[in-house]
C-alpha cells in the first residue's frame, strides 16, 4: 500500500511537531490544526497548510470532532493522527475519522474500547496471559455482602477503581470492611459523572509498587514486536515527572518473559499500531493495570535505547505496511533519561504561563531537546503545563545522569517559572541515582521538604 501523501496532525505543542517532522522525513504533507490561541505556534508555521478549528478552550477546539473531521476534508487529507492525550484514545473519534473515509492512525475503534474499558481490558490480558492484579472478576455486583467477600477474599488494603476511568482519577483505596461500602458508592457516583459509566472493580492496594511499562509495535497482520520497558515510578498525582529506559535494578529475564507475553497478547487481540502496556512491579512480580493505546510521552527514551522512530513506525503502520521487525531485529542499548519540562512553579505546581523572553535549549552529546517553544513564545494558560522535553542518552545510566545534569544547568528559560529546579534536585537525589524507586518516593520528598520548610 502506498504511503500517505497528505496527514492531519489533530494536536498541538512538542507532540504536533515531533509527528510534523516524522511526516516530513516520511515525504508527506501535513495540516496542522490549532486553536486561536495557538495561531503562532511553531508547528503551526512549519506545516504546510494550517486550519484553525475553534477558540482556545481544548472543548471548542482540539475537543471538537466535526471541526477536525472537516479540517481533513477541506484539505483533502488522507489520515489523521491523534498524537497523545485529547482525543488519542476516544474510540467514537476514531470511529467518526474511518467512516468519514480518512484513516485513523492508532488502533481499530474495537481495540480501543476493548483497552479503554479496565474490567474488559484486563479479562483480555488474562486471556493472554498477562498477569493482572488480584482482583473483583469484572465489575463490583450491587450486593453489599458479595463486596464485603470480594475484599475479604482479596485481602486488605483494596482500591475501588472507575472502569471507565483514567489520569490518576476514579480511584479509592480501602484498608478497612468498615469503609468497604461508602467508598464504592461514592466512587460509583463520581465515575458516573466524570466518565459516563458508573462501573466499578477492585484490585488488590499494592503498597509500594514501581510503575513500569512495556512499548509495542504491531502490524495489522498480527506482527507484534515489544521495544523494552520503561520506568516511570518518578511520579506526582499519578502524573509522570521523570521517565527512563531500561527500568534500573530490574531482572532482565523476567522483563524478557513479560515483553513477550505483551506481544503476544497484540496478535491475540488483533492490536495495531504502537501502545503501552502498563504494570505496577512489586517483589519480583508484574501486575497489569491498563493499557496505553496511542503514543506515550515518554517514547523518546525508548527510540534511543532502541534505535527505533516509533512515531514513523506508526505512521507506517497505519498506512498498511507490513512489520519490517522481527523480535531478533530488537537490539537495546544504553540508557536514557527523560525529564518533562513544565510551566510551573517547580516546588508549589503552580501553572506559570506567559511569554518566555529568552529559550536557550542545551546540546552536547546524547542531548535530545522535544519542544515546540522559542524565545517570544507565549505560553497559553489553557492547555497542560509541559513546554518540552529534555532527555539524556548514554552508554550506562550513570553517564546518562551526568549528561542530564549539564544539560538542565545549560538549559535557560526565562519570563516563566518552569520545573528545572527539581529535575536538578532528583538528579542530585541518593535514591534516584541508586534506582528503583516506587511511585510514592517524589510525594514523600516533596511532603518531607514541605515539612522541613514550616519548621
Amino acid at each position: 500500500m502506498a504511503m500517505f501523501e497528505k496527514t492531519l496532525i489533530a494536536n498541538r505543542g512538542e507532540i504536533a511537531l515531533r509527528i510534523l517532522r516524522a511526516c516530513r522525513e516520511l515525504g508527506i504533507r501535513t495540516v496542522a490544526v490549532h486553536s486561536v490561541a495557538d495561531a503562532e505556534a511553531k508547528y503551526v508555521k512549519l506545516a504546510d497548510e494550517s486550519v484553525c478549528i475553534g477558540p482556545a478552550p481544548s472543548a471548542q477546539s482540539y475537543l471538537n470532532i466535526p471541526a477536525i473531521i472537516s479540517a481533513a476534508e477541506v484539505t483533502d487529507a488522507e489520515a489523521i493522527h491523534p498524537g497523545y492525550g485529547f482525543l488519542s484514545e476516544n474510540a467514537d473519534f476514531a470511529e467518526r475519522v474511518e467512516k468519514s473515509g480518512f484513516v485513523f492512525i492508532g488502533p481499530r475503534p474495537e481495540t480501543i474500547r476493548l483497552m479503554g474499558d479496565k474490567v474488559s481490558a484486563k479479562n483480555a490480558m488474562k486471556a493472554a496471559g498477562v498477569p493482572c492484579v488480584p482482583g473483583s472478576e469484572g465489575a463490583l455486583p450491587e450486593d453489599n455482602k458479595e463486596i464485603a467477600k470480594i475484599a475479604r477474599a482479596i485481602g486488605y488494603p483494596v482500591i475501588i477503581k472507575a472502569a471507565g476511568g483514567g489520569g490518576g482519577r476514579g480511584m479509592r483505596v480501602v484498608h478497612t470492611e468498615a469503609a468497604l461500602i461508602n467508598a464504592v458508592t461514592m466512587t460509583r457516583s463520581e465515575a458516573g459523572a466524570a466518565f459516563g459509566n458508573p462501573m466499578v472493580y477492585m484490585e488488590k492496594f499494592l503498597e509500594n509498587p514501581r510503575h513500569i511499562e512495556i512499548q509495542v509495535l504491531a502490524d495489522s497482520f498480527k506482527n507484534a514486536v515489544w521495544l523494552g520497558e520503561r520506568d516511570c515510578s518518578m511520579q506526582r498525582r499519578h502524573q509522570k515527572v521523570i521517565e527512563e529506559a531500561p527500568a534500573p535494578e530490574v531482572n532482565r529475564r523476567l522483563i524478557t518473559r513479560i515483553g513477550e507475553r505483551c506481544a503476544e497478547a497484540c496478535k491475540k487481540i488483533g492490536y495495531r499500531g504502537v501502545g503501552t502496556f502498563e504494570f505496577l512491579y512489586e517483589n519480583n512480580e508484574f501486575y497489569f493495570i491498563e493499557m496505553n493505546t496511542r503514543l506515550q510521552v515518554e517514547h523518546p527514551v525508548t527510540e534511543l535505547t532502541s534505535g527505533i522512530d516509533i512515531v514513523q513506525a506508526q505512521i507506517r503502520v497505519a498506512a498498511g505496511e507490513k512489520l519490517w521487525l522481527r523480535q531478533r531485529d530488537v537490539e537495546l542499548r544504553g540508557h536514557a533519561i527523560e525529564c518533562r519540562i513544565n510551566a510551573e512553579d517547580p516546588f508549589k505546581f503552580t501553572p506559570s504561563p506567559g511569554k518566555i523572553t529568552n529559550w536557550h535549549p542545551p546540546g552536547g552529546p546524547g542531548i535530545r531537546v522535544d519542544s515546540h517553544a522559542y524565545t517570544g513564545y507565549t505560553v497559553p494558560p489553557h492547555y497542560d503545563s509541559m513546554i518540552g522535553k529534555l532527555i539524556a542518552y548514554g552508554d550506562t545510566r550513570e553517564q546518562a545522569i551526568r549528561r542530564m545534569r549539564i544539560a538542565l544547568s545549560e538549559m535557560m528559560v526565562d519570563g516563566i517559572k518552569t520545573n528545572i529546579p527539581l529535575h536538578q534536585d532528583l538528579m542530585l537525589d541518593e535514591r534516584f541515582m541508586k534506582g528503583g524507586t516506587n511511585i510514592h518516593y517524589l510525594e514523600e520528598k516533596l511532603a518531607a521538604r514541605e515539612e522541613a520548610n514550616r519548621k
